[in-house]
């Protein structure tokens, strides 16, 4: 059995998964679907209905992107990524970041929120503590926890990038540190390489 990966482009869970797929070597087929109208093939695997989701070639379920990374990465992780791994700096940004971020960047979709126009700037204010500390981090060293790139970058990254895209002129005046760091990584060849478009998946393929 082949290993399969569902997956959605510009998912920023989906993008650390399969840098961390890259990376370790691991063969796989990738199958590209539209969330608003996921395959049935997908939904039978992981009935929670989110990406990404990687089938193992001995047929075992991964529905959760660190899981997936932590499984290639134990696989062969040639760049030591798994060596400075800060799981309690990638749960504060998997956690409240994240929460901020979408409050943040689709303030029209939570209606219990107050925000002003298009952007709600108490979620930014929020998320900006967070990033302060990033920030601050880096200015000690060139990546998150040290001298040498982990999964701690890989894992975080795709999150601030959407943060800094909501409005880019403000981020990289504001974090100026975090936006050479946030550079680094999204014109890297790997980030790239895994953006690479795909053609949409359905179960007729199957």
């Amino acid at each position: 059995m082949t290993a399969v990966l569902y997956s959605f482009r510009r998912c920023p869970y989906a993008m650390r998964a399969r840098m961390a797929l890259s990376v370790s070597g691991l063969t796989y087929e990738h199958r590209e679907v539209a969330l608003r109208d996921k395959p049935q093939a997908m939904l039978d695997a992981s009935p929670k209905g989110t990406v990404p989701v990687f089938i193992t070639q001995d047929g075992r379920v991964i529905g959760e992107s660190l899981a997936i990374a932590l499984f290639a990465l134990d696989h062969n992780d040639p760049h030591h990524w798994l060596a400075n791994f800060d799981a309690d700096l990638v749960a504060l940004n998997d956690g409240d970041f994240k929460h901020h971020l979408d409050r943040y960047k689709y303030a029209s979709r939570y209606k219990d929120d107050a925000a002003r126009g298009d952007i709600d700037l108490s979620h930014r204010q929020a998320a900006s503590v967070i990033l302060d500390n990033l920030d601050a981090r880096l200015g000690n060293h060139p990546y998150l926890s040290g001298n040498n790139q982990s999964f701690t970058d890989i894992a975080i990254f795709p999150f601030i990038r959407q943060f800094a895209a909501v409005e880019p002129d403000w981020f990289n005046a504001r974090f100026p540190t975090l936006s050479i760091w946030l550079t680094r990584h999204v014109e890297s060849d790997l980030f790239k390489k895994i953006m690479k478009k795909h053609a949409l998946w359905s179960d007729a393929q199957d």
